[in-house]
């Protein structure tokens, strides 16, 4: 779904938020998120798991330490990225990365399995299999092997990709392999997850998450370069061989990084609705950073650059492609301070539009640190939040109105909870998937959906 046509200031409270959220049209109204917001509030959840909207319910589909079902070992933490397919008889097929450090307690399952890239590796990505009840029915390791598998995307033809937030180097930090990739990993046939092959093409570098133009192949990538010089960018990936299905990315292609005239540091655009015109794209020298990392090499005029470029989704309604900048710090090298951008590129008109800014503080807490986004059926954006304090799952509706729609509750310490993470609705769009990345929570949720005017 494309986002609003119209603009809001929202402010809330003493602290002194405010996040902006643009659409096409000049005028400007001023609302405050209330009890018609959205779905309504967050009612206290009496197990002090998941606060929802009257209405709503949620299942716990899988959690961190628990046996897997196929008895290859625990369940592995870090819930992070995570896509959804349809299966047949109604069934549904979730694809689940794991953003396992050197240093994890519950790593992704290796030994004596045909699906592990490196042995030394504690990443990678579980399939669900659920049934019509969303009971799981199946629950195995599709990827072992790999490390700190952030998010990832859908393809056309039903895959997942999933992605490597690292650039470490084979002989560290107990690596026998190079890492920095991108796997793709099949829902439905765990036979196909066999020999994991990176995908050396598209780029070796701190990946976050991808989608795919399903008119032409094209492949879009963020890259999650948060602190120090250069900060990260925005790619594309062409394919020598577009929308060939499952493997067809193997066949390699073209990186290319993104030169918008006007802009180099994302974080110094404050105003939602600026567009930048006539995007450029240049070859990456090197893909594979053999010498230097892709971010750092030379191009021909200055590449975007932004801090925490993490989600991203393709827009079926509009033909764009969206995606997120968490946040910005100048201490970490950005040029100015924001809580969280959303940035729309249409390759059409070959421009660049900010659309959604978050400003507030370190201290607020509600609408801050976007992280992984998708286009929910009813319209608008969901959001994950990627914060200290408490996290929320956002909303926006279709005239791009702010609403909050979860909490996470599992407190780590007082005040401090998990992220969410690997937000999307099932195909017929009855059911709403996200993880909570510690403790390692996998959720379905449904109830009253409804499109929002």
């Amino acid at each position: 779904m494309s986002l609003s046509r119209r603009t809001f200031l929202v402010s809330t409270g003493a602290a002194g938020l405010s996040l902006a959220l643009t659409g096409r049209a000049e005028a400007l109204h001023t609302v405050r998120p209330g009890p018609r917001t959205g779905y309504g509030p967050l009612l206290p959840d009496p197990a002090g798991i998941l606060d929802l909207p009257r209405g709503f319910k949620y299942r716990i589909l899988s959690r961190e330490g628990d046996r897997l079902l196929s008895g290859q070992g625990r369940v592995p933490g870090s819930h992070d990225g995570m896509g959804s397919f349809a299966g047949s008889r109604q069934y549904t097929h979730l694809v689940r990365n794991h953003e396992n450090y050197p240093d994890a307690t519950n790593t992704v399952p290796t030994a004596g399995l045909a699906t592990t890239y490196d042995p030394g590796a504690g990443g990678g990505t579980t399939n669900l299999v659920l049934d019509p009840a969303l009971r799981t029915r199946e629950e195995y390791v599709s990827l072992g092997g790999t490390a700190i598998n952030c998010s990832g995307g859908h393809t056309p033809w039903r895959t997942w990709l999933t992605c490597e937030e690292t650039e470490g180097r084979a002989g560290t930090n107990g690596y026998t392999k190079d890492h920095g990739w991108i796997f793709e990993v099949d829902p439905y046939d765990n036979r196909r997850n066999a020999d994991p092959v990176p995908l050396t093409a598209m780029g070796r570098f701190m990946h976050e998450a991808v989608a795919v133009d399903p008119s032409n192949g094209v492949v879009y990538e963020t890259e999650d370069a948060f602190s120090g010089a250069p900060l990260g960018s925005f790619y594309r990936f062409l394919p020598k061989k577009p929308l060939a299905g499952h493997g067809s990315l193997r066949a390699g292609g073209t990186l290319q990084a993104m030169h918008a005239p006007g802009l180099t540091d994302m974080s110094l655009v404050r105003e939602p609705g600026t567009t930048f015109t006539n995007v450029q794209w240049f070859d990456v020298p090197d893909p594979t950073a053999a010498t230097t990392p892709v971010r750092a090499q030379e191009y021909a005029k200055p590449i975007v650059r932004g801090q925490k470029l993490e989600g991203c989704w393709w827009g079926d309604a509009d033909g764009c492609v969206y995606f997120v900048s968490s946040f910005a710090r100048p201490k970490d090298g950005s040029a100015a301070t924001h809580d969280g951008q959303v940035w729309k590129y249409d390759p059409r008109r070959r421009t660049l539009t900010l659309e959604i800014i978050f400003n507030g503080t370190d201290a607020d807490d509600t609408y801050e640190c976007p992280d992984n986004i998708c286009m929910s059926p009813y319209g608008g954006l969901m959001m994950c939040e990627d914060s200290s304090g408490e996290n929320y799952l956002l909303g926006t509706t279709r005239d791009g109105e702010p609403f909050t729609f979860a909490r996470n509750r599992q407190e780590l310490s007082p005040g401090e909870t998990g992220e969410l993470s690997g937000v999307s609705f099932s195909q017929d769009g009855r059911t709403l998937f996200f993880n909570v990345y510690t403790p390692g929570t996998t959720f379905a949720v449904t109830g009253p959906w409804r499109r929002h005017s």
